[in-house]
């Protein structure tokens, strides 16, 4: 592992960034702006911004006739429940196997977008009118998805203003926002990501600024959104816990805990109170946990589990050429090998429960928690919670390939990915295996060469910059050759991706192979992200705050 430590003044190339672009505990809180004073973030955005917004919606407008997954039904189906029926059916409609599964906050949000959508085309809000996909409908609903990642725009202007190191953080926020994972997932194969993001990201600033409460209530409403962020939940706890409603010497400051508590309970009032006044919340959480699903998303999602997936394989294959005698379960001998949702039974290794993956997710938690415990500052706060998201990625139970993004935006923010030559590194090497592992979502042969030459043209115009800034040589030669075999595995990308392109001439389509490139993403990918996860578990853990 290379030295994670800052080099000194002396030696280093770029002036040695402080732990918090702003201290914990200013001596003169600043004074309160006005409620609406974020909307001049726009007046004061210089011509290189406003460039770039203009090329990233030109570009993004050009995608809207590219691949739509069923996602795009899903939310189109969501806007027509919402539409259609009284609140108090929302979370029982049955009409589309797209049922809604959000939590309320997000059902709000589908129901203000149904408003104008009926007007654009009344089909679109119909609720029988499944599949529906007239170019209204396509137009209006990319539209939503660019409008509403303004505010992951908004915020990433706001990061930048008043940064230490003004260049970085340009190129990290601009990456950010042009970030290949984010035109994969919400702009071909659609989703919303980018205005949850931008939410999560206003919650961090809020944390960067000390302004802990206003934190603290942007990430009760962002659950109140999607409930996958919960997994980043922990660390807030402590976090806030610790800095905000404790003083240094350990006292609970009890105006503070209860204006933090109260805040977050309204929030939740808001959002989950009409459905308890009418007895509806065992089914709204029935929605939102269905813990029927299999231990695998699709084989995709590379994480522990798909490598536990592929050993299993492996020592099937090794049992039957041995003639070990070793149980055997028939049913998991074609389970892990379909490349379809269902249920994961292994052939060889004990089945994993859902209980197992979250027993596994909050041991490794704990152990990033007790340190945030310890050194409850800004920037222990987000390598914290870039390490929360990554456990619950890498153990979690039915995870799905597009959560990767909880892993890369956090270890992004707040100049992590530039801080020093270990983390970017270690950012660098999950980056690039996360947005990998996105290229299966686009398996049309319309999309293969813009996702391939969009994501080498951001690696090309980010990571290298960063690179020439923060690179140190190795110091010593067991870490060159680690430096050596990371290189290695970066280049082997390109392998990968050679032998998924010419892997259906090869194998004649045979339906037995058919999931075999999906598997070696998905095994590939894995291998990375599980050594990004160890690089930056030692880091933090060995990094004095």
């Amino acid at each position: 592992m290379p030295n994670s430590v800052p080099p000194s003044p002396k030696h280093a190339r770029w002036p040695v960034i402080p732990e918090d672009d702003v201290p914990e505990q200013p001596k003169a809180p600043p004074q309160s702006p006005s409620p609406w004073a974020w909307l001049n973030i726009w007046k004061d955005t210089t011509r290189s911004e406003t460039d770039l917004l203009l090329f990233s919606t030109a570009f993004k407008l050009l995608l809207f006739p590219s691949y739509r997954s069923t996602d795009f039904e899903v939310h189109r189906n969501w806007l027509a429940i919402t539409y259609s029926l009284p609140i108090s059916q929302w979370y029982y409609d049955t009409t589309s196997e797209w049922t809604l599964d959000y939590p309320p906050f997000f059902a709000y949000f589908e129901k203000l977008l149904s408003i104008p959508a009926s007007f654009i085309d009344p089909g679109i809000t119909h609720l029988r009118n499944v599949n529906y996909d007239a170019w209204s409908v396509v137009a209006y609903q990319r539209t939503t998805v660019m409008l509403t990642e303004l505010i992951l725009g908004l915020a990433l202007l706001r990061f930048t203003r008043g940064a230490v190191a003004p260049f970085r953080q340009r190129i990290l926020s601009a990456s950010l926002f042009l970030h290949p994972g984010f035109l994969i997932i919400d702009h071909i194969h659609f989703q919303y990501n980018g205005f949850m993001f931008g939410i999560l990201l206003w919650s961090i600033l809020m944390a960067r600024d000390g302004k802990k409460l206003a934190s603290g209530v942007l990430f009760a409403v962002l659950l109140n959104f999607k409930h996958i962020y919960i997994y980043l939940a922990p660390a807030y706890f402590v976090y806030l816990l610790r800095s905000y409603c404790m003083s240094p010497s350990g006292d609970i400051l009890p105006t503070r805990f209860i204006s933090l508590a109260n805040a977050v309970i309204l929030v939740f009032a808001a959002s989950f109170g009409p459905f308890i006044s009418m007895g509806q919340l065992p089914q709204l959480l029935s929605r939102l946990f269905p813990f029927t699903r299999g231990l695998n998303h699709a084989y995709w999602a590379p994480n522990a589990w798909a490598l536990l997936t592929a050993a299993d394989r492996v020592l099937l294959r090794l049992v039957r050429w041995s003639g070990m005698n070793v149980t055997v379960h028939e049913q998991g001998i074609t389970s892990t090998s379909r490349g379809l949702v269902g249920d994961t039974v292994f052939a060889v290794i004990p089945n994993i429960k859902p209980i197992h993956t979250f027993i596994i997710t909050i041991a490794f938690q704990m152990l990033f928690l007790v340190k945030l415990w310890r050194a409850p500052n800004y920037k222990s706060f987000v390598t914290a919670l870039t390490l929360c998201g990554y456990s619950s990625y890498m153990f979690g139970w039915h995870v799905h390939e597009k959560a990767v993004l909880l892993i890369i935006v956090p270890l992004r923010r707040s100049l992590l990915a530039a801080d020093s030559y270990a983390y970017f590194k270690t950012y660098m090497i999950a980056s690039i295996a996360g947005i990998f592992s996105l290229f299966p979502l686009l398996f049309t042969p319309a999309e293969t060469l813009l996702k391939i030459v969009y994501s080498l043209v951001w690696g090309v115009m980010v990571l290298r910059p960063l690179y020439k800034q923060v690179y140190e040589f190795p110091a010593s030669l067991p870490w060159v050759l680690l430096e050596q075999l990371e290189n290695a595995y970066l280049a082997g990308f390109a392998l990968l991706q050679a032998f998924v392109l010419v892997f259906p001439t090869l194998s004649g389509e045979k339906p037995e192979v058919e999931f075999l490139p999906l598997m070696m993403t998905s095994v590939y990918c894995a291998t990375g992200l599980a050594w990004a996860f160890i690089r930056l578990s030692i880091i933090y853990l060995k990094q004095q705050y």
